[in-house]
């Protein structure tokens, strides 16, 4: 018979393990025991560590002890129990929320009968009526820790419940009762509970007062939160002194919601959309609903502002993330309609640059990253506020062509500046380690330094040619290009990234583009566009002009653009020559400067026919040459920015109603 692990037979038995031996602790250890084992009962665990349960101790944490107490009394609002919420601010550094909703029970609680349920919730953690959805089919409270954090971080905290036509009041304080539940007396006309309650500086510091202008902005903003409630505010005027944007009493009523506090909080600013695109929409499928308000403005920052269940969610969440993705989703598919090709890259942050958005969302049972609730996490929530808003917003769009047109625009113009932004920081971190690569076919000059050099820009290799070996080597550089370059009006930024000779041109001014543009990066003093003198040398220079007022608008603001002026005709009488701009002024030096004297006319076809003496002689040397300075009419730049996009954007009926406005002017051409 084969033996088994323990033994020779199958009855064998395992040997019996031998008693261990007393854990022998080193020396440091010898002093911790059982005794060292703290446990923590009641809210002590509140008091010992604050931040756990309000983000530490600081202002914004004292702040948020009001907010634990006015969203109780939000929450008997939303839940249709109350009509108005009242707010006091005392002297002596008690704070009061009042509503006239169904007051807190304050019969025993069924597992701790020698306990009212109003001292349950106001000194267990974890207690409270909105677990499960029979008392609140939705509300801001989650955890049931709220107004018993509350109570343990106050010096004095006393509640008053009006139920039933009884009044009944208890003391509290640090956390503990400071007197039995008393019936104070018959009541008439009142309802609902008022807390009242005073931080406790142990905590806090001695030198931490809630201030009144907070707790006033944030009683406003529960008015706007729920549109029709009446929100009362009052303060002692002794706190006041020196504050001049807070009244003693004001009482709030918003019918409009979130629009009337989006219309408050825009007000003065200039829009890019005339419209407020607001709405409210209740869910489907069960207690929730979704609120908002937003407007583009033309020069504000992006501003968003959003709640669940009346709380400020400060870090957004999965609410913002479906508000995006309605924008988003919306203006692609009204762009695809309108045949807008350059949506394709526009992301949702585009869409919310220069947005001042407001969002309101009421969810059942809704989780937050913290018991401070910064961040809703609630996937649900994606999926409601996006199929909530998208069908407003195509009406929206679809109401004001214009509006909508105004705003495609202006998010794609911000697509546009990030991937050049993006674009640029990836050339520089290229070029950081290393010397920095000039085009290859720009001869440039031989100083170090912007003061007095000058760069030609010229049209192709052949006049780049002439122009080399007519400049000044000291103090002109000289870049050809190849043809006409893109027509930067109507082309995607993706375009402009892969045209090499406008990245050629970029490097060797230097100075980076759009919002990106460093005057003081710029490597020359005076940018001149040198091309031929006939209708495709302007037709260049004007693609030229077109790309620096689009892309590099500071270097024209700054002065340093210009157009050179060549001949296009070189006359000649004997040993003199001289040389004509164009067909007047050749007539005009030929019956004044050749009068009655045979003429050699000869036209020259383009700068690279011209040799390196002549074209130094009239169009490069200082002393002779004549040049425009490009401007922009700053006193009507908007009226430019429209001619520039009529005459050089991508809408081919706009430059035919200019001509067709200006056929009479045009004469017979002498081509």
């Amino acid at each position: 018979m084969a033996s088994d692990l323990f033994g020779s037979g199958p009855l064998a038995r395992k040997p019996a393990a031998p008693k261990p031996e007393p854990i022998r602790g080193t020396p440091g250890e010898s002093g911790y025991t059982a005794a060292d084992i703290e446990v923590l009962e009641g809210l002590e665990p509140v008091r010992r560590r604050p931040g756990m349960y309000i983000g530490g101790t600081d202002e914004k944490a004292l702040h948020h002890l009001f907010a634990e107490v006015i969203d109780n009394a939000m929450d008997e609002a939303v839940a249709g129990h109350a009509t108005f919420i009242s707010v006091e601010m005392e002297a002596d550094g008690f704070v009061a929320v009042s509503d006239n909703g169904r007051g807190i029970p304050i019969d025993p609680h069924p597992k701790f009968p020698d306990k009212s349920a109003l001292e349950v919730i106001l000194t267990t953690l974890h207690s409270g009526g909105k677990f499960g959805s029979k008392a609140y089919s939705t509300s801001g409270g989650l955890h049931g820790v709220g107004v018993s954090v509350v109570n343990a971080l106050s010096e004095t905290l006393e509640v008053e419940v009006a139920r039933a036509q009884k009044l009944y009041r208890q003391l509290y304080s640090r956390g503990a009762p400071a007197s039995e539940l008393e019936e104070v007396g018959p009541v008439h006309n009142r309802r609902g509970t008022r807390v009242r309650f005073k931080p406790d500086a142990l905590i806090f510091g001695p030198n931490a007062h809630l201030k009144p202008t907070r707790l006033f902005a944030m009683t406003r903003a529960k008015a706007y939160l729920f549109a029709g409630i009446e929100v009362r505010w009052s303060c002692t005027p002794e706190l006041l002194i020196g504050i001049d944007d807070v009244p003693e009493k004001e009482t709030f009523r918003f019918p409009g919601g979130l629009k009337d506090y989006l219309r408050a909080t825009i007000e003065g600013q200039a829009l890019l959309t005339a419209d407020i695109f607001s709405g409210r929409v209740e869910a489907n499928d069960g207690p929730g609903a979704v609120e908002w308000a937003l407007a583009w403005t033309e020069d504000g920052d992006s501003v968003t502002r959003s709640y669940c269940n009346t709380i400020p969610t400060p870090e957004g969440g999965t609410h913002e993330q479906g508000l995006r993705t309605a924008l988003l989703r919306g203006l692609r598919a009204y762009a695809d309609l309108t045949g807008n090709k350059k949506f394709k890259d526009v992301t949702s942050e585009d869409v919310m640059a220069g947005c001042v958005g407001l969002l309101s969302i009421f969810i059942r049972e809704p989780e937050f990253q913290g018991q401070t609730k910064e961040k809703l996490s609630s996937s649900e929530a994606v999926r409601l506020v996006e199929t909530s808003m998208r069908d407003p917003f195509d009406h929206w769009l679809a109401a004001s062509p214009t509006q909508a047109r105004k705003l495609i625009d202006r998010v794609i113009e911000r697509a546009e500046d990030r991937m050049r932004r993006r674009s640029e920081k990836e050339t520089l971190r290229k070029t950081a380690t290393r010397k920095l690569r000039l085009p290859g076919k720009l001869a440039d000059c031989t100083q170090d330094h912007a003061k007095g050099a000058e760069l030609f820009i010229v049209e192709g290799d052949s006049a780049g040619g002439s122009a080399k070996q007519a400049r000044a080597r000291q103090n002109q550089a000289v870049l050809p290009l190849r043809g006409k370059i893109l027509n930067v009006a109507n082309a995607g930024v993706e375009k402009l990234a892969q045209n090499q000779q406008l990245q050629d041109l970029l490097l060797a001014l230097g100075c980076g583009t759009r919002s990106s543009y460093r005057d003081e990066d710029l490597r020359y003093e005076r940018i001149i566009v040198m091309t031929d003198a006939d209708v495709d040398g302007a037709h260049i220079a004007s693609l030229l002009v077109t790309y620096f007022y689009r892309e590099i608008p500071g270097l024209i603001r700054g002065g340093h653009l210009y157009l050179a002026v060549p001949p296009l005709y070189r006359i000649t009488a004997g040993a003199t020559t001289i040389y004509a701009r164009d067909d007047a002024e050749r007539e005009k030096l030929i019956a004044t400067t050749f009068k009655n004297k045979k003429v050699d006319v000869g036209r020259f076809k383009g700068l690279g026919e011209m040799m390196p003496q002549q074209l130094r002689e009239t169009t490069m040397d200082p002393k002779k040459r004549t040049l425009l300075r490009v401007e922009i009419a700053e006193d009507d730049e908007i009226e430019t920015r429209n001619a520039v996009e009529r005459l050089m954007g991508s809408k081919a009926e706009a430059r035919f109603h200019f001509i067709q406005e200006r056929a009479a002017f045009a004469g017979e051409l002498d081509v």
